[in-house]
This record gives C-alpha cells, sequence and structure tokens, in this order.
C-alpha cells in the first residue's frame, strides 16, 4: 500500500513535461477531484448526522443534488477511464477509479442516509468537498493558462501539506464556527448599546451593507493581521502560514488552528454584532472564500491600476515576499489605500516578488506546525 501512494504522489509531482494534454494526466487529476468529491458527498448523504454541516442541509436534500452526486460519479469514471487509455502510467486513473467504485459501493447517488446516535457533533465532509471542488476547478485550470511562474507545478512542493491544512480547516468548521462565533454571542446577548446602529445599518441599502462590511471587516482585519506581525509570540502563529515557499490558491489554507479561531472571531464581530442583513453576510463570506484563494493564486497579471483600488494578487504576494522591502507590508485584504493610510503599503510598478516564505526555520508538517509557536525562540 505504501508503494501504491508513493507512485502515486510521483505521478502527480511528475514534470510539466509529462502533463502535456494528451498524456492523461489532466484527465487523471480530474477524475481524482471529483472522485473524492463524489466519495465525500456520499459519506454526507450515508451519515449526515457526523458528517454534514446543517447550513448545507437544504442541498443535500434537494433532488437535483442527488443528480448532482450522480454526474459527478459517473463524470470521474469517464476521466478515470480514458488516463487510464491515454498514460504509461496507470497510478493516478487506477486511484480516481478506486475512489468512485468506493462511493458507488457505498450507495452512490441513490445512497440512503443511516441512523445512528446523534451527538450534536458532525465533521463537515460535504464543507470540504464543496470547497474543494469550487476553489480547484476555478483556480487550477486559471493557473494553468495564465500562471505567473510558468515552470511551477500544479502539485509543487508542499502541495500535501497544504491541502491536509485545507482539509482540517473544512473537517473541523463546527469547532471552528463556535469558537470563533462566541465573542459576537456574546456582544449580542450583552450589547443592548449597540441597538441603534444596529438598526441603523438595517435599513441601508443591500448595496451599501455590502461595501460597509467590506469596509469594517478589512479594518479590523488590517490591525488584527499587523499585531500578529509585530508581537513575537503572535508571530509564531502567523509565521506557519508564511512558511509556504510556494504562492498558488491553495497555500492560503496553510493557517494555524489558533490564528483561524482568533482571525474568525475578531473579523465576524462587526459582521454579526452591528445589524447587517443575513444575506449580506452569506454574500460576503462566499466571496471572501473565492478572494482569498484569489490573492494567493498563481496568476499572472500586474494590475498597476486597479491594485491601487482593490488588493490584486501581486499586492498580496509581496506581503509574502522574502525580500526585505516586503516585510510588514501590505496587509489589507480588499482595499489596499488602508496600508497607504496606516503606512504599510508597497507595491511597485510591475515588479514581483523573486521568493517566499520566512528567514526562520518553520518545521514541515502539521502537528509539528501546530506545537511551533509554543516550542520557537524569538530572533
Amino acid at each position: 500500500m505504501t508503494g501504491f501512494l508513493k507512485k502515486l504522489v510521483r505521478d502527480l509531482e511528475a514534470p510539466i513535461e509529462a502533463r502535456g494534454f494528451g498524456t492523461g494526466w489532466f484527465a487523471g487529476f480530474f477524475a481524482l477531484l471529483l472522485a473524492a468529491a463524489g466519495l465525500s458527498f456520499v459519506i454526507a448523504l450515508r451519515w449526515p448526522d457526523w458528517f454534514a454541516t446543517p447550513e448545507l442541509a437544504i442541498v443535500l436534500k434537494s433532488s437535483g443534488f442527488r443528480i448532482v452526486v450522480h454526474a459527478t460519479l459517473l463524470a470521474s469514471y469517464a476521466l478515470a477511464l480514458l488516463s487510464l487509455l491515454l498514460r504509461p502510467r496507470k497510478v493516478l486513473g487506477m486511484t480516481a477509479l478506486m475512489v468512485a467504485l468506493a462511493g458507488t459501493i457505498l450507495g452512490g447517488a441513490s445512497v440512503q442516509p443511516r441512523e445512528m446516535h446523534d451527538w450534536g457533533v458532525f465533521f463537515g465532509v460535504d464543507f470540504f468537498a464543496v470547497n474543494l471542488v469550487a476553489t480547484g476547478l476555478m483556480f487550477a485550470p486559471l493557473e494553468r493558462l495564465v500562471p505567473h511562474r510558468n515552470k511551477q507545478r500544479l502539485f509543487r512542493p508542499e502541495w500535501r501539506e497544504d491541502l491536509f491544512y485545507f482539509l482540517i480547516s473544512s473537517m473541523l468548521v463546527q469547532l471552528i464556527t463556535f469558537l470563533a462565533l462566541a465573542p459576537s454571542s456574546y456582544l449580542n446577548a450583552h450589547g443592548t448599546v449597540l441597538s441603534g446602529i444596529r438598526a441603523a445599518v438595517a435599513g441601508l441599502p443591500w448595496a451599501v451593507q455590502f461595501i460597509l462590511a467590506m469596509f469594517l471587516t478589512d479594518l479590523t482585519q488590517y490591525w488584527f493581521h499587523r499585531v500578529f506581525h509585530r508581537i513575537p509570540f503572535l508571530w509564531g502563529f502567523h509565521a506557519v502560514h508564511h512558511s509556504a515557499r510556494s504562492m498558488d490558491w491553495l497555500a492560503g489554507g496553510r493557517m494555524h488552528f489558533a490564528e483561524i479561531v482568533l482571525l474568525r472571531g475578531v473579523t465576524s464581530l462587526p459582521l454579526l454584532t452591528l445589524g447587517f442583513l443575513p444575506s449580506v453576510m452569506q454574500a460576503y463570506i462566499g466571496m471572501v472564500y473565492v478572494y482569498s484563494s484569489l490573492v494567493h493564486a498563481n496568476i499572472r497579471g500586474d494590475f498597476d491600476r486597479l491594485g491601487r483600488f482593490i488588493v490584486v494578487p501581486r499586492f498580496h504576494h509581496w506581503h509574502h515576499a522574502l525580500e526585505a522591502e516586503g516585510i510588514d507590508k501590505n496587509f489589507a485584504i480588499h482595499f489596499p489605500w488602508l496600508d497607504r493610510l496606516f503606512g504599510t503599503h508597497y507595491f511597485p510598478k510591475g515588479r514581483w516578488p523573486k521568493g517566499y516564505g520566512v528567514p526562520e526555520a518553520v518545521p514541515s508538517g502539521y502537528l509539528a506546525q501546530m506545537r511551533y509557536p509554543f516550542v520557537r525562540k524569538a530572533g
């Protein structure tokens, strides 16, 4: 089994020359992506008490969703067979075929829920699948069509580590949400002084509310982000995010568990306590998931003019730069003029960083990186 996994990883990390159209690599990759999504959907449908996110229950219960599951598994079968026909190395297509087969054996699109003791605890397998399909199908092709770094592979070094972060943050969405919403829940229960502000915000037009939500969360996040760069102990947590030596859509998911909880807890305060419409909050959260992947993505385009008004990938890439001029710069997530206002703006025309990461030795591996802030010696 270990030998098979090593062959799979080697095929996923194959050089660009062995990944061209017609080699079966892309068919195998998308077969594996769709098979993993299909299996996750089937697991969520079969054991909804443990593996389905309550917010997605209405989607899972719709008749159209089972058609999507069926189509996803069929597409993975077709692409897996195409990969097996075209590719000399069969491990990628065979893995996708086995994963899709597992989804089918568990019941496929016609699977029925299994009754079990509901402890009120769930793991967001469906949330992981939706995230993976939405962002993977959106950014993986873009990074191949218009890459900034042409030689950077989709499965570049550290991809397994970053994918595991992606999985953990999706699977533990219930725990993260519970901890992150604690501050706003307390304020909503005891902050009667905010009632007038809530009424005023609720009376604003939808578009104004959305822009205001972007501004307030960005302003809050700016100072949260900046504090994590300035205080040595807090930097140990944030250094995990900056330790990625390659930038792409998957790198944005690398973040210490404690920082995820604190960041979401702080940035959700204005959203959840000031009276914004639920639809505004939902639209903003959906936008942030996509935007976070976008600003980390390996996508070309200097966007010198546009980058003066909204954050573009090159702006945020400078935040991750190894070059001295990029260190402690560009903290904003939406509006770069916040950095200009507070003196931390750096956006040289037409220039990209030459390297990414941190000068200190952040260890590899999820568990080692979770321990790192507590064992790190401040320099």
